[in-house]
């Protein structure tokens, strides 16, 4: 009798924990400043490796945003 209240115990114990790393995990991902954080610097990252394509999307945005702007002023 022991022995099977050891197994359910251990048992408990082991479903115990496993639910506190579902919650803890949950957490993480619900954690938007968090999560934010992590992309942020894996962005910074990927651009101190290969800037590039970074790069280049600041000047394509850049193109945007002053295209914008003379369309805008062309039109007063």
């Amino acid at each position: 009798m022991t022995d099977q209240h050891d197994d359910l115990a251990d048992r408990v114990a082991a479903t115990r924990a496993q639910l506190f790393d579902t919650l803890d995990a949950i957490e993480d991902k619900l954690n938007v400043p968090k999560q934010f954080g992590i992309a942020a610097a894996k962005v910074k990252r990927r651009a101190d490796e290969n800037p590039v394509p970074y790069l280049a999307g600041l000047a394509a945005g850049v193109a945007v945003v002053g295209g914008i702007v003379v369309a805008v002023l062309r039109r007063r």
